[in-house]
């Protein structure tokens, strides 16, 4: 039993109640003991920088071969990666993939595997992706407001029209985690798949079946255009007037990653001209305005950014942890790791 790994989760109260189900907690004691380092601090996006909670985050790391970090860990710095002889594997539960909890290039320089689990949050939003493309295709959202107006027997069509997604040119902004698992999604409609993403490489485009393009092409030749992009600072305001002006009439627009990758006036300006048809789980800002002009377009078929949320009662992210190391223990790769790449990707920096 000495040698049975040893992993500690560092997580706030709620976290640890709300986000560790006790099934995937029993699974993972098949293959190494397990024990919680309760922590408050920080959010979703930022780690707590307690000094006293980071000297007791080392402290409880002796002997510990894998840390998994979510809401209230204190940040895992160089001072403690060096007090952690043992530890192999540090995993990221929910951080939107900025590792703002892990100093990476420090567990890099140690040989420590660092994984994030966030795309569990992406998969349930894929769906909705599709959804929307399918809503958006018919401009079913215009008909939906008929029937709220208590018009129930006009069927007639409203352009914009693009009709059945099945064999349409379908353009993907972002092919991450969400873009991937929406690829998959959408090859029983035998669509062409066109991706823009300077993060892919070749050798995953040839495999997956997909065409590797600019943005323009995106934008100006698809029939539809699905945004599954990251925010970051290179992807920010990407998507502005000149973008717009470059979609067809009788296209499909649909974004459900984040609402400031476009210019939200000059898309409400391109909506308004009537001649395509759109599906937003995301807007800037958020909440949308009660006021915004966006609300009242008919060819516009809004959610309230709700689609990660799928009512179970625990989020899929620890499933995923819990692969993974299942995973390492055994000797395999791991699926989703942190990497040089990735760290280039939520920064904006060049990919090399």
């Amino acid at each position: 039993m000495e040698n049975r790994p040893q992993v500690l989760i560092a997580c706030s109260e709620r976290v640890r109640h709300g986000y560790l189900p006790p099934e995937e907690l029993t699974r993972l004691e098949q293959v190494a003991d397990w024990a919680w380092f309760a922590c408050e601090g920080g959010n979703i996006y930022q780690a707590s920088e307690d000094a006293e909670a980071i000297a007791q985050l080392a402290q409880e790391l002796a002997g510990v071969d894998a840390l998994v970090v979510c809401h209230g860990a204190p940040r895992v710095n160089a001072a403690v990666l060096e007090a952690s002889p043992r530890l192999r594997f540090i995993g990221e539960l929910e951080g939107d993939r900025f590792a703002t909890r892990i100093d990476l290039d420090a567990a890099w320089a140690r040989g420590i595997r660092t994984v994030d689990t966030t795309n569990g949050s992406s998969y349930p939003v894929a769906e909705w992706a599709l959804a929307l493309t399918l809503i958006a295709m018919r401009n079913a959202g215009a008909l939906f407001r008929r029937i709220l107006d208590r018009n129930t027997q006009d069927r007639s069509t409203m352009q914009p029209m693009a009709g059945m997604l099945t064999g349409k040119r379908v353009g993907l902004i972002g092919g991450g985690h969400m873009g991937r698992r929406l690829m998959k999604l959408l090859r029983p409609f035998e669509v062409e798949l066109w991706v823009h993403d300077p993060y892919l490489s070749q050798e995953l485009s040839e495999a997956l079946g997909f065409l590797l393009t600019s943005l323009d092409n995106v934008m100006s030749q698809c029939d539809a255009i699905i945004c599954v992009a990251p925010l970051t600072p290179q992807t920010e305001g990407m998507i502005g007037q000149r973008e717009l002006e470059l979609i067809p009439s009788g296209a499909v627009l649909v974004n459900v990653s984040r609402g400031p990758i476009f210019d939200s006036a000059a898309l409400i300006e391109r909506l308004k001209r009537g001649d395509i048809a759109a599906g937003f789980d995301v807007f800037d800002p958020e909440p949308i305005p009660a006021d915004s002009e966006i609300i009242d377009l008919p060819n516009v078929f809004l959610t309230p950014h709700f689609s990660g949320r799928v009512g179970d009662e625990y989020p899929h992210f620890f499933r995923l942890m819990v692969d993974e190391l299942e995973r390492f223990f055994a000797g395999h790769q791991t699926y989703f790791d942190l990497t040089p790449r990735a760290q280039a990707n939520r920064r904006g920096d060049q990919p090399g």
